[in-house]
């Protein structure tokens, strides 16, 4: 009787498991629908008003009506591209480390540090950065490089420490941990036969690890890149505390300037109307962005994972 009762209770979980999953899944997809749509229907009288000017546009004036989004976009771009130049060779030599070189029990001390390096709320690390970092890039970092780089238009201007090299630093130290992260995990999954085949023919470390380790990882250390730009393309906290809030379009890495989320941060509490409704548009076009960014990431890890399928 007991048994016959829980065969029924069995068969009952398995008709509706798939079922249940497959709920969870559509409420996934669902909210991020909506979060789309709302922010299309909210954006709208902001689109039907500037149209494609506001993606071109440079000035942002609510008292005339004027809004244009190419320098916060520009910001973005700029601050997560510099954290990216900063942050890749650290984050790919870190990997390597633990993975391919470090003792077990650092490799071990070593990844928990990252992992709470990663999780530190992005206000604390803005914190930190507004007065601890600031200082530093204002006095020694730009005062050196305005005085022997001066000539370059990247490095001219005042020092003020607050500008896109400190927004860029900031996001560099947040992205670290992440793209370490997903590093590691994407060259531990590199088939050891990979290793000791190159070993056997006489090849030393590093040609193991460049030959025969990164190459059969390379598309899911991109997808790792990827990830960590998407992190810093949506940053919002750190990067509005250190970058200065100048809405306006320079060479210069000196110069304060603002990012779409240090933008929406800043003025959305003080927004009504027309102006609302084109801040709304600008956190569209970072969904948008982030969106596309996070997508490609992960095909190239799905990639890696498929090739890795095959292999094996």
């Amino acid at each position: 009787m007991i048994k016959s009762k829980t065969r029924v209770l069995f068969r009952l979980g398995d008709k509706i498991f798939p079922k249940f999953t497959l709920i969870c899944s559509l409420i996934v997809v669902a909210v991020l629908v909506n979060i789309l749509i709302i922010l299309f229907i909210q954006a709208w009288p902001a689109i039907k008003e500037s149209g494609f000017s506001f993606l071109v546009g440079r000035s942002w004036d609510p008292v005339k009506n004027a809004y244009g989004a190419l320098p916060a976009v520009y910001g973005t771009l700029l601050s997560s591209i510099l954290a990216l130049v900063i942050a890749i060779p650290i984050s790919m030599g870190a990997a390597i480390f633990l993975t391919e070189i470090a003792p077990s029990w650092l490799r071990s001390i070593a990844s928990f540090i990252i992992e709470i390096l990663a999780a530190i709320p992005s206000v604390i690390v803005g914190l930190w950065g507004l007065f601890v970092l600031v200082p530093v890039v204002r006095n020694p970092i730009e005062s050196w490089l305005g005085t022997h780089l001066g000539a370059l238009p990247f490095f001219q201007g005042p020092p003020f420490g607050f500008g896109f090299m400190a927004a860029a630093i900031i996001l560099a130290i947040m992205i670290i941990p992440i793209i370490t992260s997903l590093g590691r995990d994407v060259l531990k999954s590199v088939p050891g036969a990979q290793r000791e085949a190159m070993l056997a023919l006489g090849a030393t470390r590093w040609e193991m690890i460049s030959r025969a380790v990164l190459p059969y990882g390379r598309s899911g250390l991109i997808g790792a890149i990827m990830l960590g730009l998407a992190r810093a393309l949506g940053e919002t906290m750190a990067v509005t505390m250190v970058i200065g809030n100048g809405y306006r379009i320079t060479a210069s890495l000196f110069s304060p300037g603002t990012t779409v989320a240090s933008k929406l941060a800043s003025d959305f509490s003080e927004s009504s109307g027309l102006s609302l409704n084109s801040l709304i548009e600008l956190a569209l076009i970072l969904f948008i962005i982030t969106l596309s960014v996070n997508v490609i990431a992960r095909l190239l890890i799905w990639r890696l994972t498929s090739v890795k399928g095959k292999a094996d």
